[in-house]
């Protein structure tokens, strides 16, 4: 893996959230990995910018509030056992790193690590952050997904850095 410019990736975002997932470390001085499926890539305030939605009841919502910086790790198919793991287990009850074999290595511009053997990796410094309001979902269908009524919190990291292997430069991934 290689440090690029973002404009040299070829993906396809929609395939890589929704099907294949990602890790979104945050925290330290405990960095915690949580798998995410929900999120986006695009440009906001003239920069490139990672999305991703993480509700107030899980573990990773307080680190990310309290170090605002996040990194976000598309790892290979075979690791996907970790990513079933870290998204089906909390980082307040586990150590997500020594339970699946995942490996922290440092960052080049954000405090919070990388995961070892990630394909792709976005470093994020939150620019913002917003709250989802139910009184505003147009789609009544939307409340459903929130028995609990525990709605996502919106984090906007502006990307730092790119890390890359082959599979996400030159051909579509």
């Amino acid at each position: 893996m290689q440090r690029v410019k973002i404009e040299e990736l070829t993906l396809r975002p929609f395939h890589l959230l929704d099907r294949e997932w990602a890790l979104l470390v945050g925290g330290r001085p405990r960095p915690n990995p949580m798998t995410v499926s929900w999120g986006g890539l695009g440009t906001l305030w003239n920069r490139p910018v990672a999305t991703v939605y993480v509700r107030p009841t899980r573990f990773t919502f307080g680190l990310l509030n309290e170090e605002p910086s996040f990194t976000l790790n598309f790892m290979p198919e075979e690791l996907r056992p970790a990513l079933d793991y870290c998204g089906a287990n909390s980082g307040a009850e586990v150590d997500k790193w020594a339970a699946t074999g995942l490996q922290p290595v440092p960052s080049a511009t954000v405090p919070v690590p990388q995961v070892a053997d990630a394909q792709l990796v976005l470093e994020c410094r939150v620019l913002a952050t917003l709250d989802l309001d139910p009184a505003r979902f147009l789609d009544p269908t939307l409340e459903g997904l929130y028995p609990r009524k525990d709605y996502h919190r919106v984090f906007l990291g502006a990307v730092l850095a790119v890390w890359a292997g082959a599979r996400f430069l030159g051909g579509v991934s």
